[in-house]
């Protein structure tokens, strides 16, 4: 029973220093839409956070690095708007794409974009965004892509 009473005043006051935080340091969760996915941010100041995401479309995958600035949206606090940059590379099959039928991989690399709303709860340590991805391959199948947008949903610690 004191052990129970102990782990759970730890839990508690864990709960309470997270709440009082004014963000968080690492999120990890998941990332879906028409890519769906894993997803990482972490600040490395008040306002900066870089993100990665691992997703999966068409039978392939794509790895995305962003540089993100975070500032507060709606005066409210645990609200923020979001807006960045950064770069991908991946590759997918062409059967089940609906742009490709020639029977062969593609190989893409190139440059993204990123603007989005994220709300982090006080109460439990979970972060949720939506957000608007566009990018741009420079190499492979070259040309604009502004079909990525998705929700994400982080552990945060």
């Amino acid at each position: 029973m004191k052990r129970f009473l102990f782990l759970t005043s730890i839990m508690a006051l864990l709960f309470t220093f997270h709440a009082n935080a004014q963000d968080y340091k690492t999120g990890v969760g998941f990332r879906g839409g028409l890519s769906n996915g894993l997803t990482i941010k972490h600040f490395t100041a008040q306002d900066v956070a870089l993100e990665g995401i691992l997703a999966f479309r068409w039978g392939g995958y794509h790895i995305t690095g962003l540089y993100e600035k975070h500032q507060p949206a709606f005066d409210t606090q645990q609200l923020k708007f979001f807006y960045g940059a950064g770069g991908h590379i991946g590759m997918w099959d062409s059967d089940g794409n609906p742009w490709f039928d020639d029977g062969t991989n593609h190989t893409v690399v190139g440059l993204d974009g990123i603007i989005g709303l994220e709300y982090t709860f006080r109460e439990i340590p979970f972060s949720i965004s939506a957000d608007w991805k566009p990018a741009f391959n420079i190499v492979g199948d070259t040309g604009f892509w502004g079909d990525e947008a998705a929700v994400s949903i982080r552990f945060t610690f």
